[in-house]
Formats: structure tokens, C-alpha cells, sequence
């Protein structure tokens, strides 16, 4: 397992074929087939498990062949390794070469701050490896993502419908951005 990053809190690692259990609970039952061509839906729990574990490996082989500062990382609490949700910095599907940050936790770890303490510092780490800019997009009836976009220093720059075939809220974070929201959020 190799870590990416610390925080107060948390720790963004890769993925490891043990966090299979836990990633289904931050990525449905259903969202496999999307990863997998197939439908899983009517199979055993226990074959989810298996197919959630294809989806780890593909993604960690996919990783190897990343450009830097591109990834999909498992968000674990510091204190036990505990997979609590996903964090990403993946090409858009445009092309401008856009990145996308996105972040997902699992039910009972929301609302807590862990969101946006991870996607603070995935961009930190982004911008280190030369990205200068990073978008989210977000559903425009996801209150809680687009408030946590704004957390994480994100400015709203529009909406638009040529990312992934729907209406999305697009917001943006620079460096000077991320350096502002993190020194007014610091104690005095």
C-alpha cells in the first residue's frame, strides 16, 4: 500500500485488494456494472466483494500508468487504516486536458469535514506536481458537494453540458485560491 498523503485526520493511500468490503460501501452495489460492462446487480453479496476487487486492481494498474498528479486513492482514517471514502484527480472528458477532483464518502462519514480536509490537500499535492488549476463538476440538486467544492476553496465558474452528457455546476481552484482558503482558515 503506498500512502499519498497525511492530514489531521486522514490518510489518501492507494487502493488494496482488502478494501474491497469497504469500497462497496462508498460506491454501491450498482455502480459496478459501470466499471465492469456487466450487470452484477442480482448477484450474491459475496461476488460483489470479487468484482469490487476487479475494479481495485484495474484501478491500481491503471495508476501505474497515470500521468502524475492523475489517481484514484482510498481516504482511510489515520488512526486505523479504515477505508471511509475515495478521492480522484482524473482527465475530463475534454480537450482542454482538464483534471477533475471528486470525492465520495461512505454513509455515516459525511458531514464531518473529511471532504473537504482530503480535497485540500489532494490539491495541494496536485498543484506541487504541476497542475495549476482543478475543476469539480457537480450535479446542480447535490447541495453538499457543490458546499463542499466551496470549502475546499473552489470558485463557481459556470455551468455547462459537455461534460459527461448532463447539466453540471462547474467549479474551479487556482493555487492562490487553495493558499487563501487555507491561511483564513488557520488560527491567528
Amino acid at each position: 500500500m503506498a500512502e499519498l498523503l497525511r492530514t489531521e485526520r486522514l490518510l489518501l493511500r492507494d487502493w488494496t485488494d482488502r478494501d474491497a468490503e469497504a469500497a462497496l460501501t462508498i460506491y454501491p452495489h450498482t455502480e459496478l456494472s459501470r466499471w465492469l460492462g456487466d450487470d452484477v446487480r442480482g448477484s450474491d453479496a459475496g461476488s460483489h466483494v470479487e468484482a469490487m476487487r476487479m475494479v481495485l486492481r484495474d484501478w491500481a494498474a491503471a495508476q501505474r500508468t497515470m500521468t502524475a498528479g492523475h489517481g484514484r486513492w482510498a481516504i482511510a482514517l489515520l488512526d486505523d487504516d479504515t477505508p471511509i471514502g475515495a478521492i480522484t484527480l482524473l482527465p475530463m472528458p475534454v480537450p482542454e486536458a482538464d483534471v477533475e477532483i471528486g470525492y465520495r464518502l461512505a454513509p455515516g462519514y459525511q458531514r464531518k469535514g473529511y471532504a473537504t480536509e482530503a480535497g485540500r490537500a489532494l490539491a495541494g499535492w496536485a498543484f506541487r506536481h504541476s497542475l495549476v488549476e482543478v475543476f469539480a463538476l457537480v450535479a446542480p440538486e447535490n447541495a453538499s458537494a457543490a458546499a463542499t467544492a466551496r470549502r475546499i476553496g473552489m470558485e463557481w465558474v459556470g455551468e455547462s453540458d459537455k461534460y459527461h452528457g448532463s447539466h453540471l455546476e462547474v467549479y474551479r481552484l487556482r493555487p492562490d485560491d487553495l493558499a487563501h482558503v487555507v491561511s483564513s482558515a488557520s488560527p491567528a
